[in-house]
Order: structure tokens, then sequence, then C-alpha cells
């Protein structure tokens, strides 16, 4: 990443922002209550530019995901950042939740991979899909 703020394509990003996003980082998701205040919580992302996704797996009980279903089919404003020094980047997009066992296992595959552990067993597991439409970052 450059050494200044930048926006770039979530689809289409440089090598060292690609880079950051695959160390292992505890993130932050951002939905809105139905009052339109910000719900900031920590989560795992991984992020996949060639599908132009991020995705959280998560509980499906959990507030986050009461948020994003609020919103319903047109999907919920939200964002993903991680921050490491000086160093960040946020995904911005759509939000849905997926409950499919193949997002569902998908999304635990790139956990894994991202975070080098497997998710701990969660019967109520589904996955939040970020539809990309905005990264930011600062290297």
């Amino acid at each position: 990443m450059a050494t200044t703020s930048y926006a770039l394509d979530p689809g289409a990003p440089d090598a060292a922002y690609l880079s950051f996003w695959r160390e292992r980082h505890v993130c932050t998701l951002t939905t809105l209550r139905p009052d339109g205040t910000p719900h900031v919580v920590p989560v795992s992302v991984t992020y996949d530019p060639e599908a132009r996704l991020a995705r959280v797996i998560t509980s499906g009980t959990s507030a986050k995901v009461r948020h994003v279903r609020a919103a319903g089919e047109r999907g919920a404003p939200v964002a993903v950042c991680q921050v490491d020094g000086r160093r960040w980047a946020t995904l911005e997009g759509r939000a849905y939740v997926r409950t499919e066992p193949e997002h569902v296992a998908e999304a635990e595959r790139r956990y894994t991979e991202r975070y080098e552990k497997v998710p701990r067993p969660n019967p109520a597991r589904v996955v939040i899909e970020i539809r990309l439409t905005r990264a930011l970052g600062r290297g």
C-alpha cells in the first residue's frame, strides 16, 4: 500500500492491499441499529476480491445479523476495517445474511485459511456476505 490514504477498486486491489488482508488481524464490522446509530463489533473477516465479497461468520442470533436482516432485500450498508499501527484497510458494501450450507462452508474454509484455525462448532452459524462497493486504505 502507498504511504497515503487512497481508494481503489475492491475487485482489483494492488498486491500490498491484498497482502494486508491476508495477514491475521482482528477486524471490526459496523452495522446500523434501527435508530441509525452505528454498532461496531470485533469480527474475523475474509476478503475475496475475485467475487467482490467480504465474509463474516457468526451466530444467526447476533445483533449484527438482526441489523443486516432488518435492511431486507436491499441489503444493509456496512463496513469492515482492520488496523495495524498506522496501516489500515476498510471494505464497504451491502451485507446479506446467507444460511445455505454451501455458503457457510465456503466462509468457514476461508476463515480457516486466513486465521489458521478451524472455527468452533456452531449449529446456528450463518455468514454475512458483503457485496463490496468500495475499498480504502493507508499503508
